[in-house]
């Protein structure tokens, strides 16, 4: 916690401004609880903020929107109908300002497969893939990968309904495991090397975090509940290729059309190479959360960091207006 706070000058121009967050995805548990984290941060910064539980306690989500009086969202959601698209396309027909990503590449950040693909046919690397379901030859797709294979829902984050597995017959049972959460499941070559993390604000890399735990991987538990996970701002990597990395990540996030801030995940493999696993556009803003730790390394308290995102809130509409202005 910090005193820093924002002048009465600021604070009139960001206007009332509603924290949006909970949701009714599988996510919804830490979107409440980074919801929390965000409000709380944004009063003591000075920010006139309340908080929209959307679609808590039965409620709809629309009316919800239609009914609350605000300026501009910080949009907190984890998951689908919030970090999808679906709600910026909303806020978009409303005409509010939001934090974060636009619709298209908020559409493309959730769906890991497409976003994959959009960085293979570039030319950046990401591990080798193949879209499975029940109907698949697991057999097949292991000869393809290889195993180990990572098998993960293709809409979901948080490491909901991912797995690890090791033969065929795991295969098999990890897919029928992701299908209860999605009807697209991919499967994953499987990169055995170090894992790092890189928070994205305004356009530019903050500092990379590698990533440590004694589970099988990064998980639901190790993420969000274990005492266990190591978060490491001595990399391991040189200063030129930690400078490779923030440049890829920039490239990646910008790859996508994402804006504001959001999260890059990477692994590097045996090769010494770097491959893209995913963007997160809305990440974590929990006490276990990277992008706040990335920012505190950088010398930002929770509240700058909060500030900083809400100043970023734009609206597509209007960023497009603004452009047709220009030329």
């Amino acid at each position: 916690m910090s005193d820093y706070r924002i002048t009465a000058q600021e604070a009139a121009a960001l206007g009332r401004v509603a924290v949006i967050y909970g949701g009714t995805s599988a996510e919804r548990s830490i979107s409440l609880k980074s919801g929390s984290e965000v409000l709380k941060g944004l009063l003591r910064a000075g920010v006139d903020a309340f908080g929209i539980d959307l679609g808590g306690d039965g409620q709809e989500p629309v009316q919800q929107l239609l009914q609350a009086e605000f300026d501009r969202a910080f949009l907190i959601l984890h998951g689908r109908g919030g970090e999808d698209g679906t709600l910026q396309g909303l806020l978009e027909l409303l005409g509010k300002p939001y934090t974060g990503s636009g619709v298209a590449a908020s559409a493309l950040g959730m769906d890991k497969l497409r976003c994959k693909q959009l960085w293979s046919g570039a030319g950046l690397g990401t591990p080798a893939f193949a879209l499975v379901d029940v109907d698949s030859d697991a057999a097949a797709v292991g000869e393809q990968l290889g195993f180990p294979i990572m098998v993960k829902p293709v809409h979901e984050g948080s490491s909901i309904g991912m797995a690890r597995v090791a033969d065929v017959a795991q295969l098999e049972s990890a897919i029928a495991e992701a299908l209860r959460y999605d009807a697209g499941v991919l499967a994953e070559r499987w990169i055995s090397g170090p894992e790092f993390t890189v928070g994205v604000l305004g356009g530019r890399a903050l500092p990379i975090i590698r990533l440590e735990t004694p589970h099988d991987f990064y998980d639901f538990n190790a993420k969000y509940e274990a005492n266990d996970t190591r978060y490491l701002f001595d990399t391991g990597l040189s200063a030129e290729q930690e400078a490779t990395l923030q440049r890829l990540v920039e490239s990646a996030f910008a790859m996508v059309g994402c804006r504001g801030w959001g999260r890059v995940d990477v692994m590097m493999d045996s090769a010494g190479s770097f491959q893209l696993l995913e963007v997160n556009t809305a990440p974590g803003m929990t006490d276990h959360s990277l992008v706040p730790m990335a920012a505190r390394q950088a010398g930002m308290s929770f509240e700058q960091l909060v500030v900083e995102i809400l100043r970023g809130a734009a609206c597509e509409q209007s960023l497009q207006a603004t452009a047709k202005r220009q030329r």
